[in-house]
């Protein structure tokens, strides 16, 4: 857990979906007991993170109503299980079966019944996502699993183009990748060819104030 607080309290000053997750490699070791998931999860919140995300549905309802009990709050985390796609056959579409949607169904009552406060939905079918939404008095946030949740989320490598293996369901609305690759190397070419840094990026040199034009000293202690 010790490097889960930089990144919550880093965390907290970003988007919702993101402080909400408050890192889900660290909360991998919140699944353990309730005890050391209060005290894990009590490291995080005191770092800054707004309230973590659990994936799993009825093994965690315990867990999730302790940590809710003392005042954590806490988001789920149904269908598609990023922290658990090994144990549970890859990233392959959760709830295209029957006795797969009944159970993420059964699955998402229980967590609201535990206290989360809301629920992602991961790659799941729409007309399942569009069930449990209406099923729900808490908010559901889809990935991959239609336009009828109550909000949406995109990983920011997905959507940037950062990656070039992304899922079926990410749209790219941007290709970085792309162009962070001919920054780098058209930094690269200029340190070997010495072009880079040149004279004008001497920082001994005096800079000019652009409001004023009068140069002034850019050493440290001038």
């Amino acid at each position: 857990m010790s490097d889960g607080a930089p990144a919550a309290n880093a965390g907290a000053r970003a988007a919702m979906i993101s402080v909400v997750e408050a890192r889900d490699r660290i909360l991998a070791g919140l699944h353990a007991t309730a005890a050391e998931a209060v005290r894990n999860a009590g490291k995080l919140i005191q770092a800054g993170a707004a309230a973590v995300k659990i994936e799993g549905g009825r093994p965690m309802q315990k867990v999730i109503r302790r940590l809710v009990d003392v005042g954590i709050p806490v988001m789920g985390h149904l269908g598609v299980q990023p922290q658990s796609v090994h144990q549970l056959s890859g990233y392959r579409r959760r709830g295209a079966n029957a006795d797969e949607a009944d159970a993420i169904l059964r699955d998402a009552h229980a967590l609201e019944e535990a206290g989360a406060f809301a629920l992602v939905l991961e790659s799941i079918p729409a007309e399942l996502a569009r069930s449990i939404t209406a099923a729900l008095h808490i908010p559901t946030i889809g990935i991959g699993a239609g336009p009828t949740c109550d909000g949406q989320v995109l990983v920011s490598y997905d959507m940037l183009g950062l990656l070039d293996d992304s899922p079926p369901f990410a749209k790219k609305y941007a290709t970085l990748a792309a162009a962070i690759e001919l920054a780098a190397k058209a930094y690269a070419d200029e340190v070997r060819s010495g072009r880079f840094p040149d004279a004008s990026r001497d920082a001994s040199r005096p800079a000019v104030n652009t409001a004023t034009g009068a140069a002034t000293a850019d050493k440290a202690g001038d």
